[in-house]
């Protein structure tokens, strides 16, 4: 499974926001008809494929009790909602996780090879320039890389 690309869309008064052709073409051929919707730590929304999200569930689950695993259910595993796909390939994203990402209108919906995740246009923005100030203070780790 492999989610690419990034595309700018917005969210209707009613809450709903497209899912990409393309990210929706990925989860049918995995034979995936929902995706599971959640905050995550970039101030934005991830959604996971079923069975990626089965995968995450049992891996906090698989963590020890204490402050880390209660922080994780509070952030990851409580929000999250199940989320189906309406015949113009839409999703309904609850008032909580629109707050919680500052979705008001216009959003960047892009892919996270295993996961689509899902900002406000101006959080996006500033994702990208900290990932860019990372990468630049490290130009070994890029080069090496080849790009």
């Amino acid at each position: 499974m492999n989610f690419t690309g990034e595309f700018h869309n917005s969210v209707d008064a009613k809450g709903r926001l497209s899912i990409p052709a393309r990210f929706r073409e990925v989860l049918r051929q995995i034979g995936d008809e929902s995706i599971t919707l959640t905050k995550n730590m970039d101030g934005g929304l991830s959604a996971y494929p079923s069975a990626r999200w089965q995968d995450i569930e049992k891996s906090i689950a698989d963590i020890p009790a204490g402050p880390r695993r209660t922080a994780l259910n509070r952030l990851v595993l409580n929000p999250a909602e199940i989320c189906t796909f309406d015949k113009q390939g839409r999703i309904q994203v609850s008032q909580a996780l629109r707050a919680h990402a500052g979705l008001e209108q216009d959003v960047v919906v892009v892919g996270g090879f295993d996961k689509i995740d899902i900002f406000s246009q101006a959080r996006y923005a500033e994702v990208n320039r900290e990932s860019q100030e990372l990468l630049r203070a490290d130009p070994q780790f890029v080069a090496d890389l080849g790009l």
